[in-house]
């Protein structure tokens, strides 16, 4: 009989029959609040019914047609939408179907368009699993380990994770800002950099936001050098932050977006947007793909550009996400083991520390397992996997955050005592 690779560890022992909003009930019958929104992908939360209703449209109409053979309405349709809600200048789109393949095109096209050969990341960032993706994730080995020879031409500069280095945030931005100039005179020279790859927070790497000083550094010296900026808001887009993009936050001003998760609200889809201009200089050939901008996927990401409008949830996730982060401060302020909390909107994490101030993987990892026994499904992430992270879906209401918040304080209680 097959079964699925043994590799692939599930967080939960959740068997789902079926989604609704932001619960999932398994096949006991038993609900679940779902504050992992398949790592916040579900933006509309599950199975929204104007989601559920295009896709069941388009697929009694077209499933696929592929898009460098014939055009269909919902791309066209989608790209023109994007159009509304894109950085200003960013106005040609390539369609994927995963965050990696959106990552592997922008890289393909910033080293084409600039004739650069090399890329700088930032430590802690998570970019993907394929091999150049993974050979620019630095969240964690478990990404890249075990397949050498990386892809070559990458490399990494500090991000200003203040926690991690115990200082303050102005601290550390300079000195990530220094270790980057430090970095231009001693591995890669300006004018061998093609582009700087970076998430407005942290994900993978512990839900780190970034910070306006930093990314206008990045900015400037991007300008200075003709480097191209490249911002991932594969997980921070699409409202999630309670902004609709991660880098409104900080003044970013990008080169080049990445869009995935959240985009079709589960259905695969990511893409990148550049100027056409720059867009312009990838090389005849080099976009293109069998299943990129499916037509299903396609509709439902208009359906869900559709609500996340017409139910302001780019505002309910500010106000939830605000709602969130203090209850978890407040639980955090009475447990000496979480050191830290942070987060933009509906993205939060609560880093575990040991009283010595060293990553307390197991006791983060027993606050997870904990809430999924009780029936609030969380995730863990970081270098350590000591940060617990919630990521509900931006329909979550007041209600349904109060209810995790009690299930974490109890959590919390029981794994610290």
């Amino acid at each position: 009989m097959a079964q699925l690779s043994p590799l692939l560890k599930q967080a939960t022992p959740v068997v789902v029959d079926h989604g609704e909003g932001a619960y999932l009930f398994d096949v006991d019958g038993r609900r679940h609040l779902d504050f992992t929104a398949g790592i916040g992908v579900t933006s509309t939360g599950h199975c929204h019914p104007r989601v559920v209703q295009a896709a069941q449209d388009q697929i009694g109409k077209l499933i696929h047609g592929q898009y460098t053979t014939v055009m269909h309405r919902p791309l066209l349709e989608l790209t023109e939408r994007l159009g509304e809600v894109l950085p200003s200048g960013l106005d040609s789109l390539f369609f994927a179907n995963s965050g990696s393949e959106a990552v592997e095109a922008a890289l393909r096209l910033t080293r084409q368009a600039t004739g650069r050969p090399n890329v700088i990341v930032f430590q802690g960032g998570f970019h993907g699993r394929t091999v150049a993706a993974a050979s620019m994730t630095t969240s964690g080995t478990r990404f890249s380990a075990g397949f050498s020879p990386l892809m070559s031409g990458v490399h990494v500069a500090p991000f200003p994770y203040a926690y991690h280095y115990g200082w303050d945030e102005a601290t550390a931005t300079k000195f990530a800002l220094r270790e980057l100039d430090y970095l231009f005179a001693t591995v890669s020279a300006p004018n061998e950099t093609a582009a700087f790859f970076v998430e407005p927070m942290l994900g993978e790497g512990g839900y780190v936001p970034a910070n306006t000083e930093f990314l206008a550094g990045l900015r400037e010296r991007a300008d200075r050098h003709g480097i191209l900026l490249v911002v991932d808001e594969i997980q921070t887009g699409f409202g999630r932050t309670g902004r609709f993009w991660g880098h409104d936050h900080f003044d970013g001003k990008p080169d080049v977006v990445l869009i995935a998760k959240g985009l079709a609200s589960g259905f695969p889809l990511s893409g990148i947007a550049a100027s056409r201009e720059l867009m312009a200089k990838a090389w005849p050939g080099s976009q293109g793909g069998t299943y990129g901008g499916n037509a299903v996927s396609c509709a439902a990401a208009v359906a869900t550009l559709d609500v996340i409008r017409e139910e302001n949830l780019v505002a309910n996730a500010a106000e939830r996400g605000r709602q969130l982060i203090d209850g978890v401060r407040l639980v955090a302020d009475k447990t000496p083991g979480i050191g830290d909390v942070r987060g933009l909107g509906l993205l939060v994490g609560s880093e575990f520390t040991t009283a010595e101030g060293e990553p307390d993987t197991a006791t983060a990892q027993a606050a997870q397992k904990a809430a999924a026994e009780r029936g609030l499904l969380l995730l863990t992430c970081g270098a350590y996997m000591n940060v617990v992270r919630m990521i509900p879906p931006l329909v979550v209401t007041a209600e349904q955050v109060d209810e995790a918040l009690g299930i974490w304080a109890e959590v919390v209680a029981s794994v610290t005592k």
